[in-house]
């Protein structure tokens, strides 16, 4: 990734209503204001994001902020009327952040935003949910076709904003519509057409929406043949992938006709360690924090080993990991 590459990516902010690469100018006005919609516990200054985030690492958020569905459309229009980038995450298990953090405010869209209904062979589960718990209600309710979600350690809405997948599911094989908040702050209901889905895509990052919740549509079956599967799948995470580690989960895109972690391991990068980042001589589809990794450690862990894989043989692996805030 050259320079000019790494700097785009580092700026391509997943779920923002309005992009201002600048900090916070009258945080007390903002923060008054702020005060008005949310509790004070739900507003935290200078957060170190390395709590929230898989990989362990990342500097401070400016604002940290924890708003519940019915808080979050007053919440962006006040940062985006003093012009404050609102950088929303869900489980941080797809992401980067950098060591020096992440300028304005973040917004988690954690168990304040994580209703899970069930209604026939449909589940609504909101933004914040976490897969996993919705795949544990669609097993008890005898409803297939999520059970390659159940060990994504992700949020419904980080899954859907890129088409999360496992063991030959996707989200938009399950996504029957989903509701979006527009960034000029209209509530809108997309059909699954609509959400242009592809591998590792959606329409949400190119039009600056905000996932609040999906209607999932599934297939009615035997609770016990569900969960058979589910199980198969976990044992076939436990041992192929290095869940010991802190890892933002597969760390790059496959490439057309290839398998990233073959491709890394033929390229001679087995445990190839650069300060506290690895590669995982499990699965070297995985870069995992050993133990004190920084966000730039994993960074350069990323760029070696898509240079040598480059060198060997000429396949150029994108990162699916999204890297967010400053390096």
């Amino acid at each position: 990734m050259g320079d000019h590459q790494q700097s785009r990516s580092v700026r391509s902010i997943p779920w923002i209503s309005g992009i201002f690469e600048r900090g916070i100018e009258n945080v007390e006005t903002v923060l008054r204001e702020l005060k008005k919609v949310l509790r004070e516990d739900q507003i935290r200054e200078q957060e170190p994001l390395s709590r929230h985030t898989t990989f362990r690492v990342g500097g401070p958020a400016d604002l940290f902020l924890t708003p519940d569905s019915t808080q979050i459309s007053d919440v962006m229009q006040i940062l985006k009327a003093h012009q404050v980038s609102a950088t929303v995450i869900g489980k941080g298990s797809n992401l980067l952040v950098g060591d020096k953090g992440i300028r304005g405010a973040v917004i988690e869209f954690g168990k304040q935003i994580a209703q899970i209904h069930v209604e026939g062979s449909k589940i609504m589960a909101e933004a914040g949910a976490a897969l996993a718990a919705v795949a544990q209600q669609a097993y008890k309710a005898g409803l297939a076709d999520m059970e390659f979600a159940a060990g994504i350690p992700g949020s419904v809405g980080g899954a859907l904003v890129m088409n999360a997948g496992a063991y030959g599911g996707e989200m938009k094989d399950i996504v029957e519509s989903v509701k979006v908040l527009s960034k000029d702050g209209k509530i809108m209901e997309l059909s699954n057409e609509q959400m242009d889905f592809s591998y590792r895509h959606s329409c949400v990052t190119e039009q600056e929406y905000l996932v609040l919740s999906a209607v999932l549509k599934l297939q009615q079956e035997e609770p016990e043949k569900i969960l058979a599967r589910m199980e198969q799948l976990r044992e076939q995470r436990v041992s192929k992938q290095p869940l010991e580690y802190p890892s933002a989960g597969s760390t790059f895109k496959r490439p057309e006709g290839y398998f990233a972690g073959k491709l890394i391991m033929d390229a001679g990068l087995a445990d190839y360690t650069i300060g506290g980042a690895a590669v995982s001589k499990k699965h070297c589809g995985f870069v995992i924090n050993k133990g004190g990794a920084t966000a730039a450690d994993i960074l350069a862990l990323i760029k070696r080993v898509q240079q040598v894989v480059k060198e060997q043989s000429g396949v150029e692996l994108e990162p699916e990991v999204k890297l967010i805030g400053e390096f």
